[in-house]
């Protein structure tokens, strides 16, 4: 065994303002993966992440529900970690960047950096929401690409085409938060000379730390010249005052990777022997690595390593780039269902499924990656329950009734098992290299191999004949030991199937090293099934409890836009109505005789309304501005003549309306006085 290597290990930081989805579960377990394995191995291995909990969409989603952005985050941080526990991603340490070490190092590293005279100030005219009277942050602004002309991008960056601008070049740009037109306004701001680090950068992007499609986009950056980095923002703002100017507040962009820093010097603090400066010091020798989304390239691969360097702190060993997740060879979807929550799979389905799906399609490059369900549920049919657990399941019940559950003293087939041996050096290098995909398909290879031993040796067979005991125990005990090999070969992507499997063998947790040595005359324990079959009834279960219903509510048309208000969608304005097509509209008085919350929706209310001496059943998106009790008793106006929608939660027979930008702020429409249930609005 070589030398243990040092590794510390980051994954991009969740955002706390809402739930872990399986779009974002791509990279953790991608990351998780490569971590596991690497303790495998037998490497001093460290994996840390934190909340990304900083910045304006915390401020006013704390502000919606009437809680401080504190209580928000901290609840947020619970929710993800149980998520990430679910899915058996093994962080080293879980931190958040609203911490005292995270204020530390953001404070650290602006001030090396201002006293080497990287930071700038001057005045700058900014975007200002009249209505809300604040300055708007780059990704509260929408509008037009002014590279390409994609509608609806954000104020700093294009998904589209992946272009950096400022706000101000955006085309038809109107605030995210009140859906007015920003106004444009004077204030003073700090600034990170990204270009006093052009040589540093360029070395550092093309010295093999970065994927080459990577290295190739920063080029691009480059080449039109890399723009000083506003680091500062105007109060209101959730996050970190700036040392030296009260009123500005750090950019969470700043404070967000510090935290791979904090998390980190949290578990030091908490580690007796780990020592920080081994890991992040100028002079480390250790390996330090991001795993990130193809979106934050510029932020991880420019900003991150140019500001490290600033403050004498090490840069990244490399930088990992993933694609995105489709689903069914399209982007997620909320009306489809295909916008799957992180508890909503697991409330239908084993995590370790999609574990093994996501590697069996990941690669060390930047593409996209598609969840196809026809074909997750094929594979982990054929592979893992066909072809893994069915190994040990097929050999364990023989071992168990006639042997006492004792193994062979010998292998009966010592060159089958050197060869399952030997291919661990080509798996591990496929692990090494992120090539996952290669890693799946050579393990199911030995798959294959071992039963096709076990179908040549019948067992099923041979045990009903007599004087043949000790060939049965030795088949069957060649058997389980190639599943104990390929269940280590597995163990970085399936944890919880190895650690059962682990307990049935009555063994030790599997290291890379030890897979190597057979199990011989060793009792094992009771069989247990590992892993049933997905049936197609729990996919459509899962996507049914996964689609919101978008139309529950009818808003305002000047309502807010889609990212303040999830009621509303920045669909393309639909073809004209006749005047005699809207007046089949039926608009009628109700009395709400009863209101209560829907247990499982985070946004619905069940209402009971009255029309007159007919009652209907309506669910309605009004959960966050209503209490159910101050509901009951009032007048509203219903489209009563809708057609009734099947629902997750059961049939909403009717809509009614409300207006308001959102959250707390949002209105059923009241009659006028004297209105009786059942009347008739013109």
């Amino acid at each position: 065994m070589s030398t243990p290597r040092d590794i510390l290990i980051t994954s991009a930081l969740p955002y706390a303002n809402g739930p872990i989805h399986i779009g974002h579960l791509v990279e953790y377990i991608q990351t998780d993966i490569w971590a596991r394995f690497q303790k495998m191995r037998g490497h001093h291995c460290w994996y840390v992440c934190a909340d990304d909990a900083h910045g304006t969409p915390i401020m006013l989603r704390a502000r919606q529900e009437g809680i401080t952005p504190e209580d928000l985050i901290a609840r947020v941080s619970e929710e993800h970690q149980a998520d990430f526990a679910a899915f058996r991603v093994g962080f080293d340490n879980y931190h958040s960047t609203h911490s005292p070490e995270n204020q530390h190092y953001a404070n650290l590293i602006y001030e090396r950096n201002r006293d080497a005279g990287h930071i700038a100030r001057r005045t700058i005219t900014q975007a200002y929401d009249p209505v809300e009277q604040m300055f708007l942050p780059d990704r509260f602004i929408k509008g037009e690409c002014p590279k390409c002309g994609a509608p609806d991008q954000y104020g700093d960056n294009c998904e589209v085409c992946g272009a950096s601008y400022s706000p101000a070049e955006l085309k038809n740009a109107r605030s995210a938060v009140s859906g007015a037109v920003p106004e444009q306004r004077e204030s003073d701001h700090y600034f990170f000379r990204l270009g006093d680090f052009e040589p540093m950068l360029r070395e550092w992007t093309r010295g093999g730390s970065l994927q080459k499609e990577v290295a190739n986009k920063l080029d691009e950056w480059f080449a039109s010249g890399l723009q000083e980095w506003d680091i500062s923002r105007d109060a209101p703002y959730f996050g970190f005052e700036i040392p030296d100017h009260p009123g500005k507040f750090f950019y969470v962009w700043l404070d967000a990777p510090i935290g791979y820093m904090a998390s980190f010097q949290n578990l030091c603090d908490r580690t007796p022997g780990l020592d920080f400066d081994q890991f992040w010091g100028k002079n480390s020798t250790a390996e330090l690595y991001h795993f990130i989304g193809k979106d934050i390239i510029y932020f991880h691969a420019l900003f991150f390593p140019a500001t490290l360097h600033g403050a004498g702190f090490r840069v990244p060993s490399a930088i990992f780039a993933h694609g995105f997740l489709t689903v069914d060879g399209q982007k997620m979807s909320k009306s489809r269902g295909t916008f799957i929550k992180a508890r909503t799979y697991l409330d239908h389905l084993n995590p370790e499924y999609l574990r093994y799906y996501f590697a069996a399609k990941l690669g060390p490059g930047v593409d996209d990656i598609d969840l196809n369900l026809e074909d997750f549920t094929a594979r982990v049919n054929a592979d893992l329950v066909g072809k893994v657990v069915n190994i040990a399941s097929r050999c364990a019940g023989f071992i168990g009734k006639r042997f006492d559950g004792r193994l062979s003293g010998s292998l009966s087939e010592p060159a089958l098992f050197a060869e399952f041996v030997a291919a661990g050096e080509s798996i591990a290098a496929a692990y090494e290299k992120r090539e996952f995909s290669r890693a799946v398909r050579e393990i199911m290879a030995l798959a294959d191999r071992a039963n096709q031993y076990i179908d040549e040796k019948a067992p099923w067979v041979v045990a009903k004949q007599d004087g043949r005991d000790a060939e049965l125990q030795d088949i069957c005990s060649m058997g389980i030991n190639l599943f104990r090999v390929l269940i280590g070969y597995l163990r970085p992507i399936l944890p919880g199937t190895a650690a059962e499997s682990e307990a049935f063998l009555r063994i030790a947790p599997l290291t890379w090293e030890a897979i190597g040595t057979p199990l011989l005359d060793h009792a094992i324990a009771t069989f247990k099934p590992l892993m049933t079959r997905v049936e197609p009834a729990q996919i459509a279960a899962m996507l049914e409890a996964s689609k919101e219903d978008l139309s529950a509510t009818v808003m305002a048309p000047d309502a807010a836009p889609a990212a303040a208000n999830p009621h509303l969608t920045r669909d393309p304005i639909a073809g004209p109505v006749d005047y005699d097509t809207f007046a089949k509209t039926d608009l009628r008085v109700a009395l709400i005789r009863e209101a209560k919350q829907v247990e499982g929706a985070d946004k619905l209310l069940q209402l009971t309304l009255d029309l007159g001496g007919e009652t209907r059943n309506v669910f309605a998106g009004i959960r966050s501005a209503y209490d159910p009790r101050d509901l009951e008793g009032r007048l509203t106006v219903m489209v009563a003549n809708l057609a009734p929608r099947k629902m997750r939660f059961g049939v909403s027979e009717g809509m009614v309306l409300a207006a308001g930008p959102g959250g707390k702020d949002l209105f059923i429409l009241s009659p006028d006085t004297g209105a009786e249930p059942g009347m008739k609005v013109k």
